[in-house]
């Protein structure tokens, strides 16, 4: 049995803590957070103590640390975690800093402990049933992966103050999609941005609307597009064009019901929100981090690959902001 920590009580700490529940294999038995109300009721609701964050680290006794804080914390949380002997979970991203982040994959590498990055989608059932076809061959080569990726609504502007930007914030989901679909990383994007959806967005030094093309030492190309709004719901979709024919991972629908008529065919909208997309997603996420502690192989989104997909972010966020195509740092 695997006694985890969870550091970060808010949204999307709570998300991981019925996955930490709902596993056989592990039981959240900590919880901090530096909004003491929010650990409170969070710890009270599994089971668990409020304890503080070093008290945590020098608890022998807890094997992992699950950090859902906010972002500028994220490398440093990493390092001490990894540091104490524990297993770590770390939300995405590593960092908002390149620099800072490859330090602390230096550091956590030293340590010897498995790191992984809560990359979910990876782990969602259809995008992961769409990887098993094209490494199977399926559709030959792939020569060009597109990935579509909008929110139903921004968040608050507060938020994108300190977010990092869209490409650190966003995209970096589907940077990383990329790299694990195409099973390399891209030496050169190409990235364009604007403020369409909300003024206060581009008065916050930011975009809400996206669109990068990843290019390969290989010459294919992936083109990733993102908005903070779409009108009908959750946009999420992945197509890889390939060398023997075409893959496709479509949109979650509120329901499989459609109706056909004179007029044409109706069917549902895709669901809402992330919450109800990816619910299953973090659930599988956790359970082969669970694994893969617990036998001593590799995580499945190692640290690595985190500040890989920070690393094309960053150069993502130059390119926009110069209008040239941009050479992705070295990790």
């Amino acid at each position: 049995m695997l006694s985890v920590a969870l550091l970060g009580a808010g949204r999307i700490g709570r998300v991981h803590a019925k996955s930490i529940a709902a596993h056989s294999g592990s039981r959240l038995v900590a919880v901090a957070d530096v909004h003491a109300p929010a650990a409170q009721e969070l710890a009270e609701q599994a089971g668990a103590a409020v304890r503080d964050i070093d008290a945590i680290l020098t608890d022998p006794t807890i094997d992992a640390v699950l950090i859902a804080t906010s972002t500028d914390t994220h490398s440093d949380l990493i390092e001490a975690a990894a540091a104490a002997g524990k297993a770590v979970l770390c939300e995405k991203p590593v960092d908002l800093d390149l620099a800072r982040a490859q330090a602390c994959l230096t550091k956590s590498q030293a340590s010897g402990q498995p790191v992984m990055v809560g990359f979910n989608r990876r782990f969602d059932p259809n995008f992961a049933a769409l990887k098993t076809s094209y490494d199977a061959g399926d559709i030959g080569v792939a020569e060009l992966l597109s990935i579509t990726s909008f929110d139903p609504a921004p968040p608050p502007v507060e938020y994108i103050k300190v977010s990092g930007g869209i490409f650190r914030d966003m995209m970096i989901h589907d940077l990383d999609i990329a790299q694990w679909l195409m099973g390399a990383r891209p030496v050169k994007v190409t990235a364009h941005g604007s403020a369409l959806v909300d003024p206060a967005i581009g008065a916050a030094g930011d975009v809400d609307t996206a669109v990068a093309t990843l290019h390969y030492a290989d010459g294919r190309l992936c083109v990733i597009r993102n908005s903070r709004r779409a009108a009908y719901g959750y946009d999420q979709r992945i197509e890889i064009l390939g060398s023997k024919g075409l893959l496709q991972a479509d949109n979650v629908t509120e329901s499989t019901i459609s109706r056909a008529g004179s007029e044409g065919v109706i069917s549902a909208k895709p669901v809402y929100f992330f919450l109800e997309r990816y619910m299953r997603a973090y659930e599988i996420e956790w359970a082969q981090f669970v694994d893969a502690v617990q036998s001593g192989t590799p995580v499945p989104a190692t640290l690595e690959e985190g500040v890989a997909a920070l690393a094309v972010a960053e150069a993502a966020t130059q390119s926009m902001k110069t209008g040239q195509t941009v050479d992705v740092p070295s990790v």
